[in-house]
């Protein structure tokens, strides 16, 4: 069976305030309000900046929250070690007003430092352990689809379903049918179990019921056959439990053969039924066409 299928995941649920977000939006903005921080630490919040931004940028995207925390966090970071470096300008200002605690603030300054390098270690560490765990969660996702891809078709070829231009088809015989009758018969059931089971697996997609008759009797009265067929499958997939909105139904009467109507076994082939599969966002190739019921 040819064609690849995606199945869609849903967006990320997020709070309409981080908290993280928020404080380091704050602490860069008062540093940005710091004269001083221009001259000491413009590297630190120019990366704090950046940083937020990602973190605003990545909420848009509705990425997951520990990606948005995890970019606050090295923002707040930086804004730390902004605020080390303006501590220890301050410090040396001190220092030129006044030889008496010259050499506490200079070890003073030194210990902020080995700090600042700490922390700048640890966004480091943090960076690589976050990007690891984003790489590993959408690993699993893609394996997940690629699984969910292959048991779909390998549930549309137990169906028989073929893939064409108006997407994946699944066609039901006249022997679902008396001659002339819209009534399913007994044996039907079997294949409208595993359709409704199909459905049921895969609640993302819809289906477009459409009937076809021979070229026997006249036009009026194959239309309506047809439609009532389409019908009757419908209804049987509604009393599975199956959510109605999900199934349109289209009758074709005698207007689509796929076979001629001059031989029995001509006419046998265009008295179907036809499942037409949507694709993964519930729609169809041909939506247009599409009439629900």
């Amino acid at each position: 069976m040819s064609g690849a299928l995606l199945v869609l995941t849903g967006c990320s649920r997020l709070p309409d305030r981080i908290e993280s977000v928020e404080q380091a939006r704050e602490s860069i903005a008062t540093l940005e309000r710091e004269p001083l921080a221009g001259r000491v630490a413009a590297r630190e919040v120019a990366a704090g900046r950046e940083a937020l931004a990602e973190a605003d940028e990545a909420y848009q995207e509705r990425a997951p929250l520990t990606l948005i925390e995890h970019q606050a966090y090295v923002a707040q970071r930086y804004a730390d070690i902004s605020n080390e470096l303006l501590a220890e300008a301050r410090a040396r200002e001190d220092i030129e007003r006044g030889d008496a605690e010259r050499n506490r603030i200079i070890a003073d300054a030194r210990e902020r430092e080995a700090e600042a390098a700490t922390r700048e270690a640890e966004v480091a560490t943090r960076e690589l352990e976050t990007q690891a765990r984003v790489a590993e969660e959408q690993t699993r996702a893609a394996q997940a689809a690629d699984e969910r891809s292959r048991d779909l078709e390998r549930e549309l070829e137990e169906l028989e379903a073929r893939n064409t231009d108006r997407g994946l088809v699944l066609t039901l015989g006249d022997v679902l049918f008396d001659t002339g009758a819209a009534t399913l018969k007994p044996g039907a059931a079997t294949t409208i179990d595993r359709l409704a089971q199909f459905m049921r697996d895969y609640p993302e997609r819809a289906v477009r019921i459409e009937g076809h008759t021979d070229a026997a009797g006249s036009d009026e009265a194959n239309q309506a056959l047809s439609e009532r067929r389409a019908q009757a499958v419908r209804e049987a997939l509604v009393t599975r439990g199956l959510d109605a909105a999900r199934i349109a139904t289209l009758g074709y009467g005698e207007a689509r053969p796929i076979a001629g109507n001059d031989t029995p076994g001509g006419r046998q082939q265009n008295r179907r039924v036809e499942i037409v599969v949507s694709d993964a966002q519930g729609a169809f190739a041909d939506d247009g066409r599409r009439t629900l019921l």
